[in-house]
């Protein structure tokens, strides 16, 4: 039972860990950029800000994951 325990908890802090940083990531973005990007996307449907946030959200991820897994 040890030996499931420990490595399903190591996962779920990992990803709870990862999630905060992207989190943290993307307020900064939305900090550094002159529009409200959310605002953009969700009231003025503005499908190159989507994508270009989307690519960013998976950039970071992959970063995060990266570090995390070693």
């Amino acid at each position: 039972m040890e030996n499931l325990i420990k490595p399903l908890l190591n996962s779920v802090v990992f990803s709870v860990i990862g999630i905060i940083i992207l989190f943290i990531t993307y307020a900064i973005i939305e900090k550094i950029t002159p529009e409200n990007t959310w605002k953009e996307i969700v009231e003025k449907n503005n499908t190159a800000i989507a994508i270009v946030f989307a690519a960013f959200i998976i950039g970071i991820s992959m970063i995060i994951s990266a570090a995390i897994h070693g």
